[in-house]
């Protein structure tokens, strides 16, 4: 499986395309097709028929981003990074800014 540098509930900006400069929170990753989706960014309306279960009509949800259009936002610098790994002393790796060399993962 391909290692991605975003993970589920990061902060993204969004670097490039339609919603450039945006800032959303990471909903779910697909590694293996290399996209994320960001919550409330990308909307795209989908026509859906009626169903027993749900009423038809026009839904708006998020669509999917690739992930080199986003850059993780470091909590300490407030800015998009770039973001390295690091292997702590008790054997762990972790995600950390290249600027400030903050560990952005959340344990």
């Amino acid at each position: 499986m391909p290692k991605l540098k975003v993970k589920k509930d990061d902060l993204v900006k969004v670097i490039s395309g339609k919603e450039r400069g945006k800032k959303g929170r990471v909903l779910s990753v697909f590694p293996h097709e290399n996209h994320l989706m960001v919550e409330k960014l990308n909307m795209i309306k989908r026509h859906t028929k009626a169903t027993q279960s749900n009423q038809g009509g026009i839904i708006e949800k998020e669509a999917k981003f690739n992930v080199s259009n986003v850059m993780v936002i470091c909590v300490k610098c407030d800015r998009a990074v770039k973001v390295g790994k690091k292997r702590l002393e008790d054997g762990k790796n972790v995600r950390i800014c290249k600027q400030c060399g903050e560990i952005l993962d959340k344990n």
